[in-house]
């Protein structure tokens, strides 16, 4: 064995890669190393191009195996974590192999969701008559690690809540489009997939499983962590979940998700392996999975599935609980939906109090308690269906309970769903004593994105895990890429101060007539639904060149078209606003719609906006603006992927220039050129359009 340096392997490391030195990579290892070392809270800013992920990944492995202490690496999107398990580790464990006593071992961890149950296709729980989780019980179960739906939206905000109704209609125009969709499978043909699939996959993982099935779909051959028979399971010898747990309590380097950190935060530590250290990559959506992870519904559509449940699979008798539930449903239909500012109404409260108490004796139920007919013990399907049904009903349970007896920092709302039935929710108004306290108690945490910084301070980065000011350090390693000199920010001004409709005329004419200079190549992204699908809608009607709209296909499709052709606009909203990576000609244009401020009836951001102004802070600044800055850095972030990109960036909102807090937005983004003047934006698009036809005549 050789001396060996995080720095010094580095330099192996981008050897191998086929890559040259970067200053902000070669800094940020330094950085990780020593916040390491000193056990010392480390937020990072690395901008796109630095290498960050090589930059954490190099000193975490070679502490890992010097010091035989585990490193977690927990990641938003799955691209990422594909590339470390793919690419970056493989080629980490290469190089460190003649340099450390021992080899690295790494492995990725994921909620027990996100895997086929061999017990359960092989007939040990019963078909289900319905699906039984439809609408989730509990969001702070470990099942809620399966990427589904965030409190937040996926802009890393509070700008969309759980069960809030989305504006606008899916638009299924497919003019200029892609066509795909309309090959979509039948629910039937997705869970034979499924289950054909499970006869060859070697890891049961959900995310190996291309193309993908419906939420629907997979839970017909999966469980929950509260239904797993666990020890008792017949099959535990072959699980693919307990095979996963078992390589991570080996592993060196444990790979997962944010979601996992939210299930962990929020009353699970058990998820996860024991962990000295914990890497936290695309770390400004932490927050959001925190959130996600500790928000609950409860509604009468759920009650009656657990009633229905217990009494089948238990044999139980739920009158009730069936009272209770009917009370419930008829007082929460009597209240508004929106933010409850206060208590919950008098009949309200008494009723979640009332559920609770009739859920509780049916959790452990004693045989006397058994109603006649109920399925008896000593069967594959009627053990299966028994933890199926006692899940159902130690969630409920859990929601009911928490709702009734809420803390100070509890927020809850009322949404009233297209079904006709209105839904309970109660989430936390922050998250930041749950990271700190129960993620970062023991470990020493390192904190990276390229939009940690807003504003030009890590203090709302920091805030929001919880951190003192002297408890952490911020470091900004930059990038390699001259945003002067390979980006313009242009700024519509002349334009009329958003309002109401999702897209104005005004708007309209001049998305038109940029994506007529950049000769098509533009990504689109909008604050609704709503505008993307107006914006689109019009577009095909005014341009030739392809338009497409997400919701006409998977993303990951559309994302490809996109790329593959150059000419081509997508528009979209959400998750197109980060995670998007098209590098070159095919995205020389985005365009922004509009600042992404929270909408003033989402009831987490009103309520810390209160809270704030209660304690004599700016709320707005604090809250909506932060939210914001965050949003429009991610946005920004889609243009310039590499050393040689060029574009325009677009904002069609003229606050970014009038308004007083416009100078802390623009200090959140990259350092771009800056322009008002619409003509000399529309002539450097010509240009880059010209540059690139020539450069590619075949796509032209």
């Amino acid at each position: 064995m050789v001396e060996v340096s995080p720095e010094g392997v580095l330099a192996l490391v981008v050897d191998r890669l086929g890559g040259s030195p970067r200053s902000g990579q070669q800094q940020m290892v330094t950085e990780v190393a020593a916040a390491i070392a000193g056990e010392k809270t480390l937020l990072v800013q690395a901008g796109t191009g630095t290498g960050k992920s090589i930059g954490y990944l190099v000193p975490a492995a070679c502490h890992a195996v010097a010091e035989q202490e585990r490193v977690i690496v927990a990641t938003a999107t799955l691209t990422l974590q594909r590339q470390l398990l793919s690419r970056d580790l493989p080629i980490l464990a290469e190089v460190l192999q003649p340099l450390l006593p021992r080899e690295l071992k790494f492995s990725v961890l994921k909620g027990r969701q996100n895997y086929l149950c061999k017990y359960k296709l092989d007939g040990g729980y019963p078909i289900d008559e319905f699906t039984l989780f439809d609408d989730p019980i509990g969001a702070n179960s470990e099942s809620s690690d399966a990427g589904g739906s965030s409190v937040f939206d996926n802009s890393g905000g509070s700008g969309s809540v759980k069960g809030a109704k989305p504006k606008g209609k899916t638009g299924k125009s497919k003019r200029n489009g892609p066509s795909h969709q309309d090959q979509t499978e039948s629910f039937a043909d997705q869970v034979r997939r499924a289950r054909d699939w499970a006869q060859t996959t070697t890891t049961g993982d959900r995310d190996d499983l291309v193309p993908g099935v419906s939420d629907r779909a997979w839970r017909q051959v999966s469980v929950t962590s509260l239904e797993c028979l666990g020890n008792k399971c017949p099959m535990l010898a072959d699980c693919f979940s307990e095979a996963a747990r078992n390589a991570a309590r080996e592993a060196d380097i444990v790979v997962t998700n944010h979601a996992m950190l939210g299930v962990a935060a929020t009353g699970s530590p058990g998820v996860l392996p024991e962990y000295d250290v914990l890497v936290v990559d695309e770390a400004h959506n932490l927050e959001s999975a925190v959130i996600s992870g500790a928000t609950v519904e409860l509604s009468l559509p759920i009650i009656e599935r657990t009633a229905r449940t217990a009494k089948r699979h238990l044999g139980v008798a739920t009158e009730r609980l069936d009272d209770a539930g009917k009370q419930f449903g008829i007082a929460l239909a009597a209240c508004a939906e929106g933010r409850f500012t206060a208590e919950l109404p008098e009949a309200l409260r008494s009723a979640v109090a009332l559920l609770r108490d009739a859920t509780r004796p049916l959790i452990t139920p004693e045989p006397a308690q058994r109603a006649a007919g109920g399925q008896s013990a000593g069967n594959a399907e009627a053990d299966g269906g028994a933890k199926v049904a006692q899940a159902a009903l130690l969630s409920l349970f859990e929601v009911a309970e928490r709702i009734a007896d809420p803390n100070e920092a509890e927020v809850l709302w009322c949404v009233k769903a297209e079904d006709g039935f209105s839904r309970l929710y109660a989430g936390p108004q922050q998250v930041a004593m749950l990271i700190k306290e129960r993620l970062l108690e023991d470990s020493t945490g390192v904190f990276t994105s390229a939009t940690l910084a807003l504003g030009d301070s890590f203090t709302a980065a920091a805030n929001s895990l919880g951190l003192a000011a002297d408890g952490y350090k911020g470091v900004d390693v930059g990038s390699p890429f001259d945003y002067g000199k390979q980006g313009i920010l242009y700024v519509a001004a002349h334009l009329p101060r958003p309002g109401r409709e999702p897209v104005i005329e005004s708007q309209l004419d001049e998305i038109e007539a940029l994506i007529r200079a950049a000769g098509g190549r533009t990504l689109g992204l909008f604050s609704s639904r709503a505008a993307a699908e107006v914006a689109a809608t019009a577009m095909r009607e005014r341009l030739a060149t392809p338009v497409f709209l997400q919701g006409d296909d998977q993303l990951p499709t559309l994302i490809s078209d996109f790329a593959a052709d150059p000419s081509a606009s997508l528009f979209g909203t959400f998750s197109l606003w980060q995670g998007v990576d098209v590098p070159g000609a095919s995205c020389q244009l985005v365009i922004i719609d509009k600042l992404g401020f929270p909408r003033p009836d989402d009831p987490i951001s009103s309520a810390r906006v209160q809270a704030v102004e209660q304690r004599g802070g700016n709320g707005f600044m604090a809250v909506s603006a932060a939210h914001s800055a965050l949003r429009l850095a991610q946005a920004a972030g889609r243009l310039i992927r590499r050393s040689n990109d060029r574009g325009v960036v677009a904002v069609l909102d003229p606050r970014l220039q009038t308004a007083r807090y416009a100078g802390y937005l623009v200090a959140s983004l990259p350092p771009f050129w800056r322009t008002t003047n619409r003509d000399v934006v529309l002539s450097a698009l010509q240009r880059l359009d010209a540059a690139a036809k020539a450069a590619n005549p075949t796509s032209a």
